[in-house]
């Protein structure tokens, strides 16, 4: 009679499960959007008016799809 172990999910996948493989820097997005400098994205988010942010210690970061979905809610329609 021999056992067989149960197959263990992935840990990484079953962490990551639902997370961007890549978060973006405030440097990522001056790039992105042609900002003057990096100061443009902090005051942004002193104002909150720009994409939300993770903070991971002393660092920010952004996930893609909500600064994506944050330049989406900036375009502008013909209003005539």
């Amino acid at each position: 009679m021999t056992h067989t172990r149960p197959e263990q999910p992935d840990a990484l996948t079953t962490l990551r499960a639902g997370l961007p493989d890549h978060y973006l820097t405030p440097e990522d997005l001056t790039t992105m959007f042609r900002l003057p400098s990096v100061e443009t994205v902090y005051a942004w988010r002193k104002k909150r008016t720009g994409p939300p942010a993770i903070r991971i210690g002393k660092h920010l970061r952004y996930d893609p799809a909500a600064v994506r979905a944050w330049a989406d809610s900036l375009i502008e329609t013909d209003a005539a």
